[in-house]
């Protein structure tokens, strides 16, 4: 049974009641949210995220009790976690990669993932246990409580399966399902292996931004089970939560349903420093042009164009620098080539009628990028939610626009 005050109780509740009036959660779902609160699964010491700022705040339990119980029911991503636990103090580090993702996205993922009774999931990325804890609640613990690789065929393992990577991250989520009552059986391992012993499952729900599938996690999952997870290209850190259904052949396909911005799997992670040797001078010897596009054209970090360019033009990152005379300086979008040493910068000048344009290497990035910024007018600006993505057996990823026939164009 969950151990919780009188007043988490009565957070809990205008948390659930606040997620059915925005349709995020779906009544089937209530009763776990009333009975596992978010905060029993919550440090001490956690970061608020302002979606408006961008910033990340600290919260102390011990220094604002009645603040840090406001934020842990806000609906608002927190980070628990900074460089992978090397991080010490409560101003934030320099890279999230632990956090308790906002409670709307919790539940409406909850909501795609369309459990039933006796349904059997895995969830990698583990995290804080509150989602493996809703889960647990929802479909029964079973007897397969604790943590460990454990062995055998599955049975006897309840319905929830949760791998986790981080030692300390693991044991902080065991602890806290442990306060809450609840059991699923937590695994300590590298989430993209899944966990074999407990295959097949109906459901795979993943916690982490994806940039590469598993094959695993289409061999673990039964014919007609469903695989949820934040994927993207390293185009940006910008997801489009994937909802798969594995067919007999073992691949998956299915529709994007929305954007969402998600932690990467550890070893998913772009590393900005693989193109330190891009740029040796700016602009050097880099081909010069002139274009009318402007930041906006682009998008942003959860706008459609910025995700259809990344799925239009591959092995390519992007980020977007302002100068130092900030809002009214200039900015400068780069754009880098993963495969050979091109690239581009576009240069944003306020009041300037068009954008500078420089291009260097045998790839010609920016025009890849307008190519597929007018193939996406052309076709009347379709949504996210009208792309979708197949996975072979080998996990290679091939998206789509309407159908899975209709394989979109690559520019490179």
């Amino acid at each position: 049974m969950t151990l919780r005050s009188e007043r988490e109780g009565r957070a809990a509740d205008d948390l659930a009641r606040h997620l059915l009036d925005t349709g995020a959660l779906t009544p089937e779902w209530a009763d776990a949210f009333r009975a596992v609160p978010r905060s029993l699964f919550l440090p001490d010491l956690f970061w608020a995220y302002d979606m408006a700022t961008g910033r990340s705040e600290p919260v102390v339990r011990s220094e604002d009790p009645a603040g840090w119980e406001r934020a842990a029911y806000e609906d608002i991503p927190a980070v628990t976690q900074w460089d992978d636990g090397q991080h010490v103090g409560t101003a934030p580090g320099s890279r999230g990669t632990s956090s308790a993702s906002m409670p709307s996205v919790v539940a409406s993922m909850l909501r795609d993932l369309d459990v039933r009774d006796g349904t059997r999931v895995l969830e990698v990325g583990t995290g804080t246990g509150w989602n493996a804890g809703l889960l647990a609640h929802r479909l029964g613990s079973g007897s397969g409580s604790g943590r460990g690789r454990g062995s055998g065929n599955g049975n006897g393992h309840g319905n929830v399966v949760s791998v986790e990577i981080d030692p300390a991250v693991a044991a902080s989520a065991s602890d806290a399902l442990a306060r809450a009552g609840l059991g699923p059986r937590l695994v300590e391992g590298d989430g993209r292996e899944g966990w074999p012993p407990g295959a097949p499952y109906d459901r795979l729900i993943v916690t982490a931004g994806v940039r590469r599938f598993p094959a695993e996690w289409l061999e673990q999952t039964r014919p007609g089970g469903i695989i949820l997870a934040p994927w993207g290209t390293h185009y940006s850190n910008q997801d489009a939560l994937v909802r798969l259904t594995v067919g007999e052949d073992r691949r998956g396909a299915g529709p994007f349903l929305r954007t969402v911005e998600f932690m990467k799997l550890r070893d998913q992670r772009l590393d900005w420093n693989r193109f330190v040797e891009h740029v040796k001078e700016f602009p050097g010897d880099a081909d010069a042009s002139r274009t009318s596009r402007t930041p906006a054209d682009l998008g942003d970090r959860y706008e459609t164009p910025y995700f259809v360019i990344g799925l239009c033009v591959p092995d390519c990152a992007h980020v977007v620098n302002v100068g130092d005379s900030g809002e009214d300086g200039d900015a400068k979008a780069w754009f880098f080539d993963f495969l050979s040493q091109s690239w581009a910068a576009v240069v944003f000048s306020p009041g300037a009628p068009d954008a500078t344009v420089y291009q260097s290497g045998p790839r010609r990035l920016w025009d890849e990028v307008e190519r597929a910024l007018t193939w996406w007018i052309s076709r009347g600006r379709p949504d996210v939610d009208r792309f979708g993505l197949t996975v072979d057996q080998d996990g290679t990823a091939r998206p789509w626009l309407d159908t899975p026939v209709g394989v979109l164009p690559s520019f490179a």
